[in-house]
C-alpha cells in the first residue's frame, strides 16, 4: 500500500471514529443513551413529587447523573426531606438517591 493511501485510510478512520467516542460512557461524561434516560428519571421523580400533597416540588430540584438522581433545594421538615427521599427511590430506573435537601 502506497504511504499516501495508508494515511488517507488512517484520516478515514480516524473521522469515523469520532462521532463514535463522542458518544461513549466515561466516569465524569454520559453517552447520549444515558443522557435521555437520565432525562426521562429525573421528569418521572418530578412528577411523582408533584404528585406528592406533602411535598413543594417547586422547592426541588431533581438532577440525575448514571441513575443516581440528586434531590437539592430547601423544605421545612426532616419529614418531608425523609418522604422525598422515599418517593424518588421508588421510580423505575434509580440506581441511588443523593438527598441533599436542606431543612429551613
Amino acid at each position: 500500500m502506497k504511504k499516501s493511501h495508508l494515511m488517507a485510510a488512517l484520516v478515514l478512520a480516524g473521522l469515523l471514529a469520532g462521532p463514535i467516542a463522542g458518544c461513549t460512557s466515561t466516569p465524569t461524561r454520559e453517552s447520549t443513551g444515558e443522557f435521555i434516560d437520565d432525562a426521562a428519571i429525573s421528569g418521572k421523580v418530578r412528577a411523582q413529587l408533584i404528585g406528592d400533597k406533602d411535598l413543594n416540588v417547586l422547592k426541588i430540584d431533581v438532577t440525575t447523573f448514571k441513575g443516581v438522581v440528586q434531590l437539592s433545594g430547601f423544605v421545612d421538615s426532616a419529614s418531608i426531606k425523609a418522604r422525598a427521599g422515599t418517593v424518588a427511590a421508588g421510580v423505575e430506573g434509580v440506581k441511588e438517591v443523593r438527598n441533599n435537601l436542606v431543612i429551613k
